[in-house]
């Protein structure tokens, strides 16, 4: 059964250009589709956030704000992303389509691969995020599911959606977003977020692609969590004899659970494995893997989730937010077993631990009494009307502070975008707080740029808070070349802030190229340069039929239409080529005739009155061994 039948939004187009045909994936934080750009005639993927997730103002405006760094981010090992939009509750990024299969397909059909395979997939997949390291970000995200192979071979990194910069912590409630299996440490313990997180991934996939297997496993996510934590990566020749030192070596380097032991990015790391695949024999590169370690695939644990951070225990104090308290209290964590053979607290010792963890709770409970009366927590506002925002803070005993407007290209206009302090926040009863309510997308006025040179209307469009599109260029007898004769969408129209606008700029009035092949250099030049054309004169010289010094080719071609004022590339003779005359006196006429013409010469006869009956040739024009023109005619004599 097909179930993209049911997606409400196959079928439909976004924001009047994106025609989608067919629901490809879906992840934790979006659906991807397949759809066509209806405006370039080009098929892509549209990357829809879900529902949920485009609800949250600020979550979805730093969305944006880092696709937008991303897009930035140009490599041929990085999926592309064109164009970023909103159409009603749709949040949406417009990527490059790669038709082909994932990593994660190729692990699930063939299990462990050749290590030169592995090689092959891994060195790209670090060149992508090493431009990516080096330019400021991580890819947090990293697995096989990411990994995009394509149907000619071509392999890249997508999804960087979880991205972020390289000093970004993410701490502000004590969770972490990844995908267990691939998760480092410190992502794990802090939330750190820096290029080495993703060295890490790349050494678990590595690990994998040789072995057809995770090196952690378990049957929940917390048991792979207390792994990572506790547990070095295994040697994969462990799992596959045989297997190279080399591949240990690297698993070793890029999986170390102290991430000072790394490499510091995923371009030091490409270096190892450069490095290592100039050690290995092309046996070891070649040697087929035991397919039997390939085991069956469990994706329960490769779905990008969030995770509650593992913290310590301390005690909860007052002005610790609830939210806090819940990831403390519900973190996963696993003990470690009991060592055998340990003694027992005896029972009297128990007793008294367990009157005075009544006595700890029971002055915690009073603390929480006494100040309970005095905090409440900021309600949920976020995409409330403004009065709907007054009623349920006025409900909660809180009261506004201030209201302030800003733009917004996903919040509805008059609804709320934040709230300070955020929903959830504790905050004192009576106390204020201060909404920001969206005057919906920022529109701004497309200029009319008839009549400016092309820098000049870029930079117009920058000053009006516009981006510079496609530019086209067209004839135009009106309009001289080099200048803007229209934009599209048309001057007057609104668009939102930030928006590409293609502009079509004049080529000039059309002039018919003269053909001057043939001609002497300096005729040449002076009948294109009448005909208001530049020259250019080619730097080599070519063998022709023209004789040297004339004009052999012409580039664009005589019929040509171009713009007043283009170029034409001249390519001036240098003679025909001289040819060895073989010397065929002596031979049949026909024998004669076919080797002259081999040569590359042509051939007439000259029989004259005693040489009509005749089949033998007794002289030739060009004699034998001397050289001529190729192409040039050869007379033979017959008697």
């Amino acid at each position: 059964m097909d179930t993209t039948l049911q997606d409400p939004l196959v079928g439909q187009v976004l924001d009047g250009r994106y025609r989608v045909d067919a629901r490809i994936a879906v992840g934790g934080m979006a659906t991807v589709y397949r759809a066509v750009d209806t405006r370039l005639d080009r098929v892509l993927a549209l990357k829809v956030m879900h529902p949920a997730l485009a609800a949250d103002g600020s979550f979805v405006e730093r969305f944006i704000r880092e696709a937008k760094s991303v897009a930035r981010l140009a490599h041929p090992n990085v999926v592309q992303v064109f164009d970023q939009g909103t159409d009603r509750s749709y949040v949406y990024l417009a990527m490059e389509y790669v038709a082909g299969c994932t990593l994660r397909d190729v692990l699930r059909e063939r299990g462990a691969l050749q290590p030169r395979a592995a090689l092959d997939i891994l060195e790209p997949v670090l060149a992508a995020l090493g431009a990516a390291h080096r330019a400021g970000f991580v890819h947090r995200d990293m697995k096989p599911e990411n990994v995009l192979i394509g149907d000619d071979g071509r392999v890249k990194v997508a999804d960087f959606g979880l991205v972020r910069s390289v000093d970004t912590v993410t701490n502000t409630t004590g969770a972490v977003l990844g995908t267990v299996s691939y998760l480092a440490p410190e992502q794990i313990e802090q939330g750190t977020a820096d290029p080495r997180v993703d060295v890490y991934a790349c050494g678990v996939v590595l690990y994998e692609m040789l072995t057809g297997a995770k090196p952690h496993h378990g049957d929940s996510p917390a048991q792979v969590i207390y792994q990572h934590l506790n547990e070095d990566v295994p040697p994969p020749s462990a799992a596959v004899p045989g297997l190279s030192v080399e591949f240990d070596e690297l698993v070793a380097s890029a999986t170390a659970r102290n991430p000072e032991l790394r490499p510091h990015d995923a371009v030091a790391l490409l270096g190892q494995v450069i490095r290592a695949r100039g050690a290995l024999s092309p046996d070891q590169l070649d040697a087929v893997p035991p397919q039997a370690l390939a085991q069956a695939h469990d994706n329960a644990h490769d779905r990008t989730s969030v995770l509650p951070r593992l913290l310590p225990v301390n005690p909860v104090n007052e002005d610790e937010d609830e939210k806090a308290v819940l990831h403390r209290t519900s973190r996963l964590e696993i003990p470690p077993p009991e060592p055998a053979g340990r003694r027992r607290r005896p029972r009297r010792g128990m007793l008294a631990l367990i009157i005075a963890l009544l006595v700890v709770f029971g002055a915690g409970a009073g603390l929480w009494y006494i100040n309970s009366g005095q905090f409440t927590k900021v309600p949920p506002l976020l995409a409330k009307t403004e009065a709907e925002a007054r009623h349920r803070l006025k409900e909660a005993g809180l009261e506004v502070r201030q209201v302030k407007h800003a733009y917004s290209d996903t919040v509805k206009r008059g609804t709320v975008i934040s709230s300070d302090p955020a929903t959830g926040a504790r905050i004192r009863a009576n106390d204020s707080v201060t909404l920001t309510v969206s005057d919906g997308p920022e529109t701004v006025r497309v200029p009319d740029l008839k009549g400016y040179r092309l820098d000049k209307a870029q930079a117009l469009l920058k000053q009006a808070g516009l981006a510079a599109g496609m530019v086209t260029r067209e004839f135009s007898e009106d309009v001289p070349k080099g200048f803007v004769m229209g934009t599209d969408p048309e001057a007057g129209t609104e668009r939102h802030s930030g928006s590409a606008i293609a502009l079509t700029v004049s080529k000039g009035s059309p002039v018919e190229v003269p053909d001057v092949t043939g001609s002497s250099e300096d005729d040449a030049r002076a009948e294109l340069e009448d005909a208001g054309l530049r020259v250019r004169i080619a730097d080599t010289q070519v063998t022709s039929e023209f004789d040297a010094g004339q004009v052999a080719q012409q580039s664009p071609g005589g019929g040509k239409e171009v713009g007043e004022g283009d170029t034409v590339t001249l390519t001036i003779s240098k003679g025909r080529e001289m040819v060895e005359v073989p010397d065929v006196v002596g031979d049949n006429v026909d024998d004669a005739k076919k080797t002259l013409e081999d040569a590359g010469f042509q051939v007439e006869e000259d029989r004259g009155l005693l040489g009509l009956f005749g089949d033998t040739v007794k002289k030739q024009s060009v004699k034998g061994g001397q050289k001529a023109p190729k192409g040039s005619t050869i007379t033979i004599r017959i008697r």
